[in-house]
């Protein structure tokens, strides 16, 4: 397993480096746009040399800024039910501003016009190289590491404003957790192991969602081709693969973000973000 980390040292400089349980190895100065997942970069971080520090020493920031985040809706039966939805027949995709995301520790800042916030635990698939209408068959060959994410969504601005602001309720500033690294597909080689990850999100100590990337509905090759179709997937772009049942707006009474809490969601192997939730005053 490698796993490629963004961070930056208290003197303001952003770098590159490996991670390796806690300790990270330094492999050189991030670029302004951080990790693309190519495999000339997975090459830089196999063979990091550089200064070594410890996680908890530095600000960890999120892998990259992606050109693109596309984001995948309903894509777990558990979610399609719990909001009385149709199955979908295709990916339903709606993109995030690259400007939401945030590192894998910082604060979720709630804007103040937002009384809705609320989670979806997710896993994250970078795109490594260039892929245009890409088949099923070949999908994996363009992924190059995956991720864990939140898909942060303000439910008021989402749905309940006149012209339904999905874009925006999506991707306030803050709204994309993501990290702590980015882990290689090497360590992924069995399919198995590859199919089948948990998803589970905490909130305040408490379970809210418990899901498995073996309940997709679209499974990410069919995923990346059908994204693929007539736009170009680049080196970088963020897929987030759709959250399991278990999201706040749907709960009996609703259990949206709070002031103080804090939510994390954790998938075994790939990794665990644990963001601090701020009301902006």
């Amino acid at each position: 397993m490698t796993q490629a980390i963004h961070f930056e040292t208290g003197d303001g400089r952003r770098f590159l480096g490996r991670l390796d349980g806690t300790t990270i190895t330094t492999a050189g100065e991030a670029p302004a746009t951080g990790f693309a997942a190519t495999p000339e970069a997975w090459a830089e971080i196999v063979a990091a040399n550089g200064a070594t520090h410890e996680i908890g020493d530095v600000h960890v920031l999120a892998p990259n800024r992606p050109g693109k985040i596309l984001a995948i809706g309903l894509n777990y039966m558990s979610h399609v039910e719990e909001t009385n939805l149709a199955k979908p027949d295709v990916p339903m995709m709606f993109g995030k501003f690259p400007s939401s995301v945030t590192g894998a520790f910082d604060d979720i800042v709630i804007p103040r016009e937002e009384t809705r916030p609320d989670y979806e635990g997710e896993l994250g698939v970078f795109i490594s190289k260039p892929a245009y209408r890409v088949s099923v068959e070949e999908a994996w060959d363009y992924v190059g590491g995956f991720t864990v994410l939140n898909d942060v969504s303000g439910r008021r601005a989402q749905l309940e404003t006149p012209m339904k602001q999905f874009t925006l309720g999506k991707s306030f500033d803050t709204f994309t957790p993501v990290g702590p690294a980015v882990v290689s597909m090497d360590s992924f080689a069995d399919a198995e192991c590859r199919d089948n990850l948990p998803v589970r999100t905490t909130l305040s100590g408490e379970v809210m969602q418990d899901g498995n990337t073996k309940q997709f509905i679209f499974t990410i090759p069919e995923i990346v081709s059908y994204l693929s179709q007539g736009v170009t997937l680049e080196p970088g772009d963020l897929i987030a693969t759709g959250t399991p049942g278990g999201v706040g707006d749907e709960r009996k009474p609703p259990r949206y973000l709070r002031d103080g809490d804090v939510v994390e969601v954790e998938i075994p192997g790939v990794g665990k973000i644990s963001n601090p939730v701020r009301f902006e005053a």
